[in-house]
């Protein structure tokens, strides 16, 4: 029963639990949405939604859209650990959504405009994040500008100066740009042999492999080493980090540039495994960074965490474009998603009801301990 208890009381299963939660009560609030949308359909939409890739039957179908499932989590990795990082250093990077731009930027202007290999793309898109979440953390350093209001300019920034950047990568017949097996095949990311496990699918790349090692890096360098340990007390309190002797200002540089070349690493690895081609009259800042967010609260703001929430939300977005489209659109995955990480906010509420229940259980099983006693004592005494 002690075992029990201490389960319950420790802090990273209740986050696990909480989240859960979160996941069972937005399904229910989605269903119940499409319930008003159209009753008759609306228990198989959910179900649609849930299955994704499962909903094939064959074996070898459920094998490739399942691959293609796992090669649009990896950016999403990328992304909330970037906001993760950041976060557990006290600062809100929302720029991720700029610093992944630029790393697609630089990754597709050397792959196609200048034929570069795949890891000179890779490695210069990382670069440009970074320089970017260095600008931010500059500012922040040394003139106190919030990260949050620098982050959304330079989001934008960066969004136009990309589609400027890669107006020479654009293929003449459409709006965006050329595909890296037409053009540039040797920025292809390598398969390491992954897309034979997954019925050929060819967007299985390095980077999903990448995305879980770089995940256990980043939770090693923020709970194992000294560096974490210094980054993480400059964000709980800045005065006393440096009455310690930390360098709280490169501490906050060294920061956003980190998380400017996570969430920079995840749009090139995604571009650079061809799976999409950038629009170059894109007019509004890529979701992937700003579901970043959503992915790193969902995952208990935890790198292991955030590979399954990473997962879960792309498997459910996905699975959006399953449901009857005459009745319902696509984007009730996105409602569902919505839905699941406002509930997010409430894991505080959730942790502070369970330990309540917790409290309230071992009072009484003091109390119950406590009339026994004295009830043994009283027979004892009347013997």
């Amino acid at each position: 029963m002690n075992e029990k208890k201490s389960l319950l009381r420790n802090d990273g299963f209740q986050t696990f639990v909480t989240s859960i939660i979160c996941i069972i009560l937005g399904l229910i609030v989605g269903w119940l949405a499409l319930l008003i949308i159209e009753p008759s359909g609306a228990w198989g939409a959910i179900v649609a939604v849930i299955k994704n890739f499962f909903k094939y039957p064959s074996a070898p179908a459920r094998l490739k859209y399942f691959g293609s499932t796992l090669a649009k989590t990896a950016p999403l990795i990328f992304c909330s650990l970037s906001v993760l990082f950041a976060y557990k250093v006290g600062l809100f990077n929302i720029g991720a959504a700029g610093q992944y731009c630029l790393g697609v930027a630089l990754a597709l202007y050397l792959a196609i405009v200048k034929q570069m290999p795949w890891f000179v793309c890779l490695v210069a898109g990382i670069v440009a994040g970074g320089v970017s979440g260095a600008l931010c953390g500059l500012l922040k350093a040394y003139f106190n500008v919030n990260v949050v209001i620098s982050g959304i300019m330079l989001n934008w920034i960066s969004l136009y100066g990309t589609n400027l950047l890669l107006k020479p990568a654009m293929d003449p017949s459409g709006k965006d740009t050329f595909r890296l097996v037409n053009k540039a095949k040797q920025a292809l990311l390598p398969t390491l042999g992954l897309d034979k496990l997954f019925s050929k699918n060819q967007y299985v790349t390095l980077a999903i492999p990448l995305a879980i090692v770089v995940a256990v890096i980043i939770w090693i360098v923020l709970d194992k080493t000294k560096i974490g340990y210094e980054l993480k007390a400059t964000g709980n309190n800045v005065n006393a980090a440096k009455y310690c002797g930390m360098k709280e200002n490169r501490n906050i540089i060294l920061t956003m540039v980190i998380a400017g070349g996570l969430a920079a690493m995840g749009g090139a690895l995604y571009y650079l495994s061809d799976f999409e081609q950038w629009n170059v009259n894109a007019s509004a800042v890529p979701g992937m960074g700003f579901n970043g967010i959503a992915a790193a609260f969902l995952g208990g703001l935890n790198p292991i965490g955030c590979l399954f929430s990473s997962y879960f939300i792309t498997h459910i977005t996905m699975g959006g474009g399953n449901v009857d489209l005459s009745h319902y659109c696509a984007q009730i995955a996105d409602f569902i998603s919505a839905v699941i990480i406002y509930l997010c906010g409430f894991v505080l509420f959730f942790k502070t009801v369970m330990n309540g229940w917790l409290k309230k259980s071992e009072e009484k099983k003091i109390a119950r301990a406590r009339a026994a006693a004295e009830e043994a004592n009283k027979e004892g005494g009347n013997a």
